[in-house]
């Protein structure tokens, strides 16, 4: 938190090929050491799969894993009285999509396939269904959630 005024989000310009800014956001958490274009290869060739393999549209593919990975609840840490209290707290929208992509991207580099495009496909493909490790991760911080509502009345 910034002493001298509030902090400016930076406008994020939209990708070349599908004009989203939620995909130009998913190429920038998935690059890595600046290399873009590797990047934007990867996710489009990700999207070039899904789209054969469900012949559906791969951006609705994608937005749909995005929805269905978005936590609704978690839990922060709040200090009272010399104890710690794990507090269920709503996320903001901005970080919602900010951890389902950060989730996605991080259990698509753990899956096994062989490339990187065919484990991003996948996770996407798996998210979208309602199954995998990112539903998985965003049920168990809902559970850990609904698990310590009892303190939710430490969350000011």
């Amino acid at each position: 938190m910034p002493r001298s005024g509030k902090v400016v989000k930076r406008e994020i310009s939209l990708d070349n090929k599908y004009n989203s800014v939620l995909v130009a956001r998913f190429i920038h958490n998935l690059m890595r050491w600046g290399k873009r274009s590797l990047a934007e290869r990867i996710f489009y060739e990700a999207m070039d799969i899904i789209a054969k393999k469900t012949g559906k549209d791969p951006l609705e593919v994608f937005q749909s894993a995005l929805n269905n990975a978005r936590p609704i609840l978690e839990v922060k840490s709040r200090r009272v009285g010399g104890a710690t209290y794990q507090v269920p707290i709503e996320v903001r929208k901005d970080r919602q999509s900010a951890l389902a992509i950060r989730w996605m991207i991080n259990f698509a580099r753990l899956r096994g396939e062989k490339t990187m495009q065919e484990k991003l496909a996948g996770e996407l493909l798996d998210a979208s269904n309602n199954i995998g490790a990112t539903i998985k991760k965003k049920e168990d911080t809902r559970r850990m959630a609904e698990a310590n509502k009892a303190f939710a009345h430490y969350g000011w």
